[in-house]
């Protein structure tokens, strides 16, 4: 689990081909690796990745084609490979976003990015599948970072940026066209189930 409070910006500073898929080295000088072990989970750019090898300030992780094709971003080649990161998030660890999976729900595409006083309107269209699940003032994930929605329009959302988020994460780089990777909050899919799926017999004990 994680909260969509972004760690550092990492870099992906190489990418190899595999069988079905590929690996990445991210460099990653401004977030705390001395806690990470091989196995653990990192998110990139919203992604939950597993951390294959570790070496200083770098380390490598391995991403499926099912995967790569689900999700934007994590092939380093846009915005010269910088990705947000975030560790994932121990039960002693203050709760300042929302609960995020790290699991993505679908790819967004910006409509809007422009300037609004000192702050910025970030407006995104989801794909009509999550239209439902994204509420105004609700929390929605993007880019791995956690947002406040300020508006909803069918599947259009709004969101004001303020210069802090934009400092520290890579959502400086967007520009309408951009794809990003969009997780809805885990509390609209849960009540979603609870509304349709069909009644099941009482558990037994």
């Amino acid at each position: 689990m994680f909260t969509g409070i972004v760690s550092a910006l990492g870099k992906i500073e190489q990418v190899e081909n595999l069988a079905k898929g590929l690996r990445l080295t991210v460099a990653a000088p401004a977030l705390d690796l001395s806690d990470v072990a091989l196995g653990d989970s990192i998110a990139h750019n919203g992604v939950c990745l597993t951390v294959v090898s570790i070496d200083g300030g770098r380390y490598c992780v391995e991403v499926s084609r099912e995967t790569l094709d689900c999700t934007a971003g994590l092939d380093g080649r846009l915005n010269n490979g910088e990705v947000n990161l975030e560790k994932a998030l121990r039960l002693a660890d203050r709760l300042g976003g929302h609960l995020v999976s790290g699991h993505v729900d679908g790819v967004g595409e910006v409509l809007r990015f422009a300037p609004v006083g000192e702050s910025h309107e970030l407006v995104i269209r989801a794909p009509a599948n999550l239209a439902k699940y994204i509420a105004r003032k609700g929390s929605i994930t993007v880019n791995g970072v956690s947002l406040t929605t300020n508006a909803v329009n069918g599947s259009e959302f709004s969101i004001n940026l303020i210069p802090h988020t934009l400092q520290v994460t890579t959502l400086k780089h967007l520009h309408a066209g951009a794809r990003v990777n969009l997780e809805i909050d885990l509390i609209a899919r849960y009540v979603e189930r609870m509304l349709t799926a069909p009644g099941d017999p009482p558990l037994s004990g």
